[in-house]
């Protein structure tokens, strides 16, 4: 018999550790049907029959974001088995409001205490078995990073699901509990809702959600003597119904806490609370994290990944792969421009992004680490306090974090942004930080003009957060984005070790999806590539220089003349990055007959002579920050859910990536002797009268609403 189980909880509760704790390598991810967003399931290591499905994290079921719709909709519409509710014991008062809602619900749950290693460590005491009494639910003592307690919560969580018993939580709500027994009655009359708990629905119609009302076809007669009922409660309280369920819910969190919980009379100061005193210091917090982000670059880049990559280009592909391909077809007598084809083409282009996977590997190795230690969420909170200054919201750093893996999801991750203005904005800016596939670019480009990968690497990242702080104080002075940002709410977890198997199915993951990439839509690419650069318009063989590419190259070099890198090798070599990022590293392996890699003299040779120093930095700030890649791209379709909106970001992103470019390369061209000061001030007074007029233009537009207002 198959059994199905939810897991659900709230972001940081340790959710995903426990998921592959229980599945391991038995995990199937996709999206939930009709949305982007992922969906994890997976087998239970020990018991084949369950089936585990991790739910999005979220903090309430009400439908504000897609996430939080997501899971309740796979509670009342998928008929799960059991719910298992992950609740991150260290912060218990918190993660209990989620807990109130799902036991709404009637599905037989599970609690899971997690991280009750750190509970136990601080001399906090929980009695499970009274809150198992206020709850009316199991709950089982946990520790996912240190695999305690799991298989007894996967043999409760199967017998409550055999047993079949509904849960008949209900939550005493002081201040609306009359107005609920009456909609409650009128649910139970009036309402077909088959299994689902009344009392459920009542609370949701209730705080007016609409979802709930469509989902059950409430008739508008019921809507109606609905709301003179809310409307009577809401006048008694001097709230409005939402607020009131919500501090009902927390009062007998509050209430319920004193009565399992109890703290130690002398607390001592935790040590993640010592760390954090240094971590999160006004003053150390930016130079701590510029530090970390330069150590991870270095080690990613320099010391571990470098010399890999290395043996991978040259040993591997260099002498292996493309020297005993090309001697065995030559010896079959293959005709040359198969030869050219198999070994310049592909060998060369595919390969070159093959060998940035070990530096890739790395990256996200130190990433893992940092993100399951619980540094990332500091980050975010350090940077809400700097992005708030500028009229930005913190919550568009978290998308820029992922998105440092790649753009896709983290333009995915603005979803949970309840702001539409802020949302759209952290849309176009987030592809601005460096992903997976642009960092091989910068790599070569570092190592072979500017003499060092781990500087330009780092000063890449940071230039990519301060156009994003640029971009957005000149956004939010426009028409389209003016207004608050929105209120930033983020728990802190504990600091505690990474679990080694989190950390490696995290790299494991987005290095899969790099060689995925490299192997389809790269592989196509370098076929393409190759094809015109070896053939004329008459489909004659010719010298890279007279053939279909160079021509294209040709037409289109001069927009990127005054960029500094005016020559047809690096105008097709930024076009191609359009298709994918990863395309910029193959296609200069095509195009300069070289395995791409860092240190390599032929490289250096090659590439120095297409850039000047203050044309290669343009080159690393124009692709760093223009158009995203296709996928990326249609990313920001589904997400804007508007064509227009989707040009209106396109575009944006890359007049500012041509902008940046102008001034870096005018201004450093300036300073090395290579351009002229004039130049330099031409760029700049551009640039300024761009800024002026968007500023303007939606100050104009906000004038004459004024006026039609007066008028």
């Amino acid at each position: 018999m198959s059994i199905k189980i939810g897991l659900a909880g709230n972001p940081n509760c340790g959710k995903t550790t426990m998921f592959n704790a229980l599945t391991g390598s038995n995990q199937y991810v996709g999206n939930w049907p009709g949305v982007t967003v992922e969906k994890k399931s997976g087998k239970v290591k020990w018991s084949k029959e369950i089936e585990i499905v991790d739910l999005p994290g979220v903090y309430s079921l009400s439908p504000y974001t897609m996430e939080e719709v997501v899971t309740r909709n796979f509670i009342l519409d998928d008929h799960p088995d059991a719910i298992i509710n992950i609740i991150d014991a260290s912060n218990i008062e918190r993660n209990l409001y989620l807990t109130t809602q799902v036991l709404e619900l009637g599905v037989p749950t599970v609690i899971a205490l997690n991280m009750m290693d750190v509970i136990r460590k601080n001399g906090t005491t929980i009695n499970k078995n009274k809150l198992s009494e206020i709850l009316g639910c199991p709950v089982v003592e946990t520790s996912a990073l240190k695999g305690e307690g799991i298989k007894e919560l996967i043999e409760e969580a199967k017998h409550c699901a055999l047993s079949r018993k509904k849960q008949n939580f209900k939550l005493p709500m002081e201040n609306a509990e009359n107005t609920l027994k009456h909609i409650e009655s009128i649910v139970d009359r009036e309402i077909q809702h088959s299994d689902v708990n009344p009392r459920y629905i009542a609370v949701k119609l209730f705080e007016r959600d609409e979802n709930i009302s469509e989902k059950f076809r409430v008739p508008e007669s019921v809507k109606n003597e609905i709301e003179t009922l809310i409307k009577c409660c809401e006048d008694e309280n001097e709230d409005d119904s939402e607020s009131i369920i919500t501090g009902d819910r927390y009062e007998f969190i509050s209430a319920s806490v004193s009565k399992f919980l109890k703290k130690p009379k002398n607390k001592n100061i935790t040590t993640s609370d010592k760390i954090d005193k240094i971590i999160t210091n006004k003053i150390l917090a930016l130079p701590i994290f510029a530090l970390i982000m330069f150590g991870v670059y270095f080690l990613s880049m320099k010391v571990v990944g470098g010399p890999v990559t290395d043996w991978v280009n040259d040993s591997f592909f260099g002498d292996f792969v493309e020297g005993n391909l090309r001697g065995w077809l030559e010896a079959m007598s293959v005709a040359p421009w198969m030869v050219g084809l198999l070994v310049d083409g592909i060998i060369h282009g595919v390969g070159s992004v093959l060998g940035f996977v070990p530096q890739i590997m790395c990256l996200f190795l130190l990433m893992g680490i940092l993100e399951d230690c619980g540094y990332m969420a500091r980050i975010a909170f350090i940077m809400d306090r700097i992005f708030r200054k500028f009229g930005l919201s913190g919550k568009s750093f978290i998308p820029m974090l992922i998105s440092s893996g790649c753009g896709v999801p983290g333009i995915m991750a603005t979803r949970t942004m309840e702001n539409d203005r802020d949302r759209k904005m952290t849309i176009m800016l987030t592809t601005f930080i460096p992903c997976q596939a642009k960092l091989p670019m910068i790599g070569i480009i570092a190592g072979a003009v500017l003499g060092g990968s781990t500087f330009v690497a780092t000063g890449a990242y940071f230039f990519a957060i301060f156009m994003v702080v640029f971009c957005g104080i000149i956004l939010k002075k426009t028409k389209l984005f003016a207004g608050e940002p929105a209120p930033f709410v983020m728990e802190l977890p504990q600091y505690h070790m990474p679990g080694a198997k989190n950390v490696l199915l995290h790299m494991w993951d987005r290095a899969l999806a790099f060689i995925k990439k490299a192997g389809t839509i790269i592989f196509a690419s370098c076929i393409v590539i190759w094809f015109l650069q070896s053939f004329d318009f008459s489909l004659t063989m010719v010298d890279e220089d007279k053939s279909i590419l160079a021509a294209i190259g040709n037409v289109i070099a001069p927009i990127f003349a005054p960029l500094g890198f005016g020559n047809w090798q690096s105008s097709v070599t930024t076009i191609t990055g359009i298709v994918a990022k990863e395309n910029l590293v193959s296609t200069f392996g095509v195009l300069l007959g070289m395995d791409a890699e860092v240190g390599d003299p032929s490289l250096s040779a090659k590439v120095v002579s297409m850039f000047t120093t203050n044309g290669a930095l343009a080159f690393v700030v124009f692709n760093m920050l223009c158009a995203p890649c296709f996928a990326a791209i249609g990313a920001i379709r589904r997400e804007m859910g508007s064509a227009k909106w989707t040009w209106i970001a396109i575009g944006f992103q890359t007049i500012t990536a041509y902008l940046a470019a102008l001034v870096v390369n005018q201004v450093v061209g300036a300073a090395l002797g290579t351009e002229s000061v004039m130049g330099a001030v031409l760029s700049i007074l551009i640039l300024i009268a761009v800024i002026t007029a968007a500023v303007m233009s939606g100050k104009r537009v906000t004038d004459r609403e004024v006026q039609r207002a007066e008028a």
